[in-house]
């Protein structure tokens, strides 16, 4: 059975593509964002879009890897967790646009195939240096992009893309 996997997904799904009691989904959020307005960062101590979609793809990818393998490879030290604008403005806006979308779709694929109990499993996480339930890692994904999605709102207002 994998009532709880399926909900986690559709929780997925409405944050990045439908209309989430929280207001904008990423999908809203990013339409009209490109190579022009995707890499400013409106105050010295803010992200640009472009930052925080490809710091969201790290991890995304690498928790697809903990559920397929039941370890990763990055903790908040690793290089990739927060390219620098200048490198990805030099991979350009559709190509982490991209990668992000792609990051999603396996990231659900992957739970997809997973049952409720798998949630209770546990892998080591090498950020925390423990064993963790995949509950937690799970979790703690919608945790992030809800945390990242108010950020993202508040970068294209800061920016003028309301």
């Amino acid at each position: 059975m994998n009532v709880l996997i399926k909900n986690y997904i559709s929780q997925f799904e409405e944050i990045q593509n439908g209309q989430p009691w929280v207001g904008n989904s990423y999908r809203n959020i990013l339409k009209n964002i490109n190579d022009s307005n995707g890499f400013i960062r409106p105050l010295k101590e803010m992200h640009s879009i472009a930052e925080i979609l490809s710091h969201c793809t790290m991890w995304r990818n690498e928790a697809t890897l903990k559920i397929e393998r039941g370890f990763g490879t990055k903790t908040d030290d690793s290089i990739d967790n927060w390219l620098s604008n200048t490198l990805l403005q030099n991979k350009g806006w559709k190509i982490i646009y991209h990668n992000y979308k792609s990051s999603i779709e396996k990231f659900i694929e992957t739970l997809s195939y997973k049952e409720d109990a798998f949630l209770m499993t546990t892998y080591y996480d090498i950020d925390f240096k423990k064993e963790c339930q995949y509950k937690f890692l799970i979790d703690g994904m919608l945790h992030h992009d809800l945390y990242h999605l108010g950020q993202l709102g508040r970068i294209k207002k800061f920016i003028g893309e309301t």
